[in-house]
């Protein structure tokens, strides 16, 4: 008796190592964005989103003044695809707080942009995502941008 309740404890443990958890699907959708972003390729982006996609950014304009900017998502991909492949740019993800509730779920995640070579920013992403059918697709992605932070 004792085998076999150690065994179905087994079991148990190793059929939940190999389940895949909400949020690493909802950080695996972020993760694949980002490599489509990278690799200038609109077609694994699109793959990420939502039909109706919303995108902002809040920053502060010439006179220190915190502005919000709203982009419109094609005119956002056409400019990534439009970069120069000699240009170089890199978002670099520092972490992620992930918080699910249904088919709803929010994923924070601080980071930090460089372009060319050259440190261009920091802030946070807000991802909203929407689980569409069984696949988690990002439907709104507002961002910080400042330039007030360390350079590593």
């Amino acid at each position: 008796m004792k085998h076999t309740i150690v065994f179905l404890t087994l079991l148990v443990s190793i059929g939940s190592f190999s389940q895949t958890s909400e949020s690493d699907k909802v950080k695996a959708t972020i993760e694949r964005f980002f490599e489509g972003f990278h690799k200038q390729d609109s077609t694994i982006i699109l793959e990420t989103v939502g039909a109706d996609i919303k995108m902002q950014s809040i920053g502060k304009n010439t006179e220190g003044k915190a502005v919000l900017s709203t982009s419109d998502f094609q005119k956002f991909l056409k400019s990534i695809i439009a970069i120069p492949k000699d240009k170089k740019f890199k978002e670099a993800i520092l972490g992620y707080n992930i918080q699910i509730d249904g088919d709803m779920a929010n994923a924070w995640t601080p980071y930090k942009f460089w372009f060319d070579g050259n440190f261009s920013h920091c802030g946070v992403n807000s991802f909203q995502l929407f689980k569409d059918e069984g696949t988690w697709k990002i439907i709104y992605l507002i961002d910080t941008r400042r330039r007030d932070c360390k350079e590593d």
